[in-house]
């Protein structure tokens, strides 16, 4: 699993935290499914293994 850093407006951050608890969900986990979500809502399914870019360890 990749690891990254996202910035998101507070405002954001609080409507996700806030859909996470609802959710019995982590926001981290939360932003997993709003965004497999969205990708398959979309048409678009998300690839089981996407290879890192070259050079990236």
């Amino acid at each position: 699993m990749i690891r990254f850093t996202l910035r998101i407006p507070d405002d954001l951050y609080s409507r996700l935290t806030a859909a996470a608890e609802a959710d019995h969900r982590s926001a981290n986990a939360q932003m997993l499914h709003l965004i497999e979500k969205g990708l398959n809502d979309d048409g678009r399914s998300a690839p089981e293994a996407v290879p890192p870019p070259a050079g990236h360890p």
